[in-house]
């Protein structure tokens, strides 16, 4: 499925200079390119270009390669052929084996993506001359000898074609795709990316390997590296790497196919088994390069940005939806916008599809304002900070801009931004959105069609030749995590009513600073027959406070570039948070104060419920949320009323009917309070300035109730397969779970965590390479291993997406494998690629200052420091392979599993 542009949402933000890298004598065929904001082009003699964005701040360097071909490229028969192909790139090269494996051996993060315009890989690893050097090999090999054969095709296909009927099970994607189809005569925007399944299970292997001759050369390639790395070695690298490649003497097929304007409005109707509604209306707009593309934009967030959006005031607060969302496809040639409007079960379509139109075709009469567009401005601006200062999300982000013709796009869209009015606004929405250009109803003829205008063509090169751009952003501190150095920086200390501060400063990129706060309150007892109100009244907490209502506090967010979320479950609120340090103060106040002196609103309430009651209800067909639900029940011990037990779907809908606001004020007054309660602070900050406001905040905010922890012992489970049939759902879903009697600070837990890292919690383990990669039956299939922290009760699950007639070789697999490792134990060389690959990954989360947080957060809970992170690394660095099978032989015992499948078994393979 394509992705949306980051483009969307990119804006405006006060960049501060620092110094261009210089760089010595370029190599030998290299030529330097623009330098834009701190970001360098270079091109190479073959055509490759490369786009160098060096950043020191945090310890992890990001590699994109950006192909310009998408299925904008394929021809009749070769739907779904740019994304297989993708697929086939993690195989092998000459000198790798298996690219998946490889990577995950490494600990990397790393993923694929194919889009209507472009394919593009990316992987992101702890900063190193060696990891830098062996993942640019990488790249150049398998950008023009990929080693993939046809058996590896055969098995591949069915894993994508189970990705495709994952997609056929949501009604959201099923009714896109159709508009869409219906939307566009000729252009293959009117195609998914996911393709046709007959194309997907026939397409010719002699013919995929053309395609990847034809697209994956230099000349048709943006390699990007961003974060920390040497410019002058790193382009060096590239040089000795790519440079050998030779530059092709074909010529890229020209694409010449224009979409016509649309002269009329078009309907499609989909019926298929579901427990939700949606009615949608789609428009046709101009191209992402196109100046009037932002206005777009910014229309589509102006209608459904909550709360003040006009479809979610005229739909979502009138009770005609539960939800409104839109996708606006930014692409290289004139794209589209959808605005979806989900509906409850039994509500009439026709009243809530009349208020959809109404309000978009409203416009004219009711003008766009300009405070409706500062308010999405002002969103657009915090997220093009975040994308700037994570040089991983801006590598990522690069490669949508080069897919619409040039990377300096992604700055040029942002001063668009800066510069976009209202007029601008009601313009585009006066062009495009009217009823000669809606895919929603009927055809209906019209003697004067008021068709929407031919869109020129855009010359990007002439638009950015000259263009400069703001100075780069300041860099933060280069700040290695390690355990020790984490220990130096910390500072912590207990308010006099018990809340636990941790307080991690130092210099980020953007002066971005990021917090949590978690607050446990009740215990068995008091929380009996509390249940939906942790969750319902963590909801209400954004909604508006005593002082604030809730478009206000969300505009107050907005400007203070910040990010404010509140969950609740049995026991215990978290409170999530990032802004700026010259923010943070402010914020802090704000969160003070939704916690504290929330508004709680009836109507506001009111709309959460209705919210969840549509999501509770879709899942009565959705065949992974009845799975979810019925492994969790199975073997639940407790009874109704307790905070721990697990209700029924329906259980669940009375219990969220029954809860009133008047039950939310009285539990928030109940139990609310930071006295049994962690707050973390971690980046760009004044410890002076802030220690005092902690304890003017929260040091006398105390709960009424006492706490004690809700204990959760180890419960055995016992075998049990249950099998739900879900009509016309053609992607099955698998969980297994067992429960294990350990908790993460047992002797064998680091063996345990090996083991299962090889069995299933990788795409390098034994099941992910069987099932997936062998036998082609799953797109996601593995393990995961949740920790206990206190009582000995981890969780250990198995899961498993695939097509419902595969159900007997899923099945087989699954215990085949099982049963060989436990036999046969596991290989040096499998233990010595688990342990390394934990290790990376734990560095690498220390590494994101959100974890960081939500470490120190749960460190102070525990009663632990970042000693007992160490202990954690060198027991998994010290697991011997004798430990590691009798974990896995010890607690991975199948004749506990409960095992609960939900699909379409009923219905005959095709």
């Amino acid at each position: 499925m394509n992705r949306l542009s980051p483009l969307l949402r990119l804006a405006a933000a006060v960049l501060l200079f620092v110094p261009v890298v210089s760089l010595a004598a370029l190599p030998p065929g290299v030529t330097a390119g623009p330098i834009v904001e701190g970001v360098s082009e270079y091109r190479l003699a073959n055509g490759l270009r490369v786009v160098l964005f060096p950043d020191e701040t945090k310890p992890t360097t990001t590699v994109n390669v950006t192909y310009i071909v998408g299925s904008r490229m394929e021809n009749y028969g070769e739907t779904g052929m740019a994304h297989l192909l993708e697929h086939m790139l993690f195989k092998g090269t000459p000198s790798i084996k298996s690219v998946f494996s490889e990577l995950s051996r490494r600990g990397a993060e790393f993923n694929g993506n194919t889009s209507y315009d472009r394919t593009t890989y990316f992987e992101t690893f702890t900063a190193s001359q060696p990891n830098l050097d062996w993942t640019l090999k990488m790249e150049s090999e398998r950008m023009t000898r990929a080693t993939f054969a046809k058996a590896e095709l055969d098995s591949e296909m069915t894993v994508v074609r189970n990705e495709y009927e994952s997609g056929e099970n949501r009604p959201q994607s099923v009714l896109w795709k159709r508009m869409a189809a219906a939307a566009f005569d000729w252009h293959n925007y009117g195609k998914p990316t996911i393709g046709a399944r007959a194309d997907i299970e026939n397409v010719p292997f002699d013919r995929l390997r053309a395609f990847y001759r034809t697209y994956y050369q230099p000349d048709n390639a943006v390699l990007t590296v961003a974060g920390r790395f040497e410019p002058n070695q790193t382009l060096a690298l590239i040089a000795r790497y790519f440079g050998p490649l030779p530059k092709p003497t074909r010529v890229l097929p020209k694409l010449y196919t224009v979409e016509p304007a649309q002269d009329g409005p078009r309907e499609v109707t989909v019926r298929r088994v579901a427990s939700t509604q949606f009615v949608a209306a789609l428009f046709h707009m101009p191209p992402g390069p196109h100046p009037d593309d932002t206005a777009g934009a910014a229309l589509a967030e102006i209608m459904t940005v909550q709360p003040a959006g006009r479809l979610y005031k005229a739909l979502v607060e009138t009770g005609k939806a539960s939800a409104v969302s839109n996708y606006y496809f930014e692409q290289h040639d004139p794209g589209f916008v959808i605005f979806f409007a989900q509906v409850s079960p039994g509500q009439k379509l026709a009243d809530t599809r009349a208020a959809l139109l109404d309000t978009l075709y409203g416009v004219a009469a009711q003008p766009i304002t300009d405070a409706e567009v500062a308010r999405v401005r002002t969103k657009a601006l915090k997220d093009f900070d975040d994308t700037v200062n994570d040089p991983q999300r801006f590598a990522v982000a690069i490669a949508e801009a080069v897919a619409l013709g040039d990377w300096r796009l992604f700055f040029l869209q942002r001063d668009r931004w800066r510069a976009l009015t209202a007029d601008d606004v009601n313009r585009v929405a006066a062009a495009y959105v009217k009823p000669s250009n809606v895919t929603v109803g009927e055809f209906l003829p019209e003697d004067k069609p008021d068709r929407a205008p031919v869109i020129a063509s855009v010359d990007v090169a002439a638009m950015v030749r000259d263009y400069k751009g703001d100075p780069a952003v300041a860099a933060g501190e280069a700040f290695d995590p390690t355990p020790e150095n984490l220990t130096k920086r910390t500072q912590r200390f207990v308010l006099p009513n018990g809340l636990k501060i941790a307080l991690l400063p130092k210099k980020t990129r953007g002066a971005t600073v990021n917090f949590e706060l978690r607050m446990d309150y009740g215990d068995e007892s008091s929380l009996r027959n509390s249940q939906p109100l942790p969750s319902l009244t963590a909801a209400m907490l954004k909604r508006g406070t005593q002082k604030l209502d809730r478009q206000a506090f969300e505009d107050a967010l907005d400007q203070r570039k910040a990010t404010l979320d509140f969950s609740g479950s049995a026991g215990t609120m978290v409170a999530t948070g990032q802004t700026v340090a010259a923010n943070l103060a402010d914020v802090l106040r704000l969160a003070h104060d939704a916690i504290v002196t929330p508004a709680f609103k009836p109507e506001e309430l009111a709309q959460v419920k209705r919210e969840r009651r549509t999501r509770l209800e879709q899942g009565r067909t959705d065949p992974t949320a009845i799975a979810r639900r019925a492994v969790a029940r199975e073997g639940n011990p407790y009874p109704p009323g307790d905070v721990r037990y697990v209700p029924t779907l329906d259980e669940e809908v009375a219990l969220l009917d029954r809860a009133t606001l008047d039950a939310v004020k009285e539990f928030h007054a109940k139990f609310y309070g930071a006295n049994h309660g962690e707050l973390a602070i971690v980046g760009d900050f004044d410890v002076a300035t802030i220690r005092p406001l902690i304890t003017e905040l929260f040091g006398s905010f105390d709960s009424p109730t006492p706490y004690t922890r809700v204990p959760d012992p180890y419960v055995p489970t016992r075998a049990a397969d249950l099998t739900f049939e879900t009509p016309d759902k053609p992607n099955a879903t698998m969980l297994a779970r067992l429960a294990i009697p350990l908790n993460d600070v047992a002797p064998d837990f680091a063996s345990a965590l090996v083991a299962n890292r090889v069995l299933g919690g990788d795409v390098d383990s034994r099941l992910f390479e069987r099932i997936r990669v062998r036998e082609g039956l799953s797109y996601g299939v593995g393990t995961q291993l949740t920790p206990a922290y206190i009582d000995p009760n981890t969780q250990l699950l198995f899961y498993a997406i695939f097509a419902p007639q595969n159900l007997d070789k899923v099945k087989r697999a699954f215990a085949e494998e099982l049963a060989r490792a436990r036999k046969e134990g596991y290989t040096a060389a499998e233990l010595d690629t688990a342990r390394k690959a934990i290790l990376e990954e734990r560095r690498i989360a220390r590494a994101q200052d959100p974890e960081l947080a939500l470490m120190l957060v749960t460190q102070d809970y525990l009663g632990r420091t970042w000693n007992d992170t160490s202990r954690r690394d060198r027991a998994v660095e010290t697991v011997t392979l004798d430990q590691a099978n009798a974990a896995l032989r010890k607690y991975f015992t199948p004749d506990s599993l409960v095992t609960v499948y939900a699909g379409d078994f009923a219905k005959k393979a095709p």
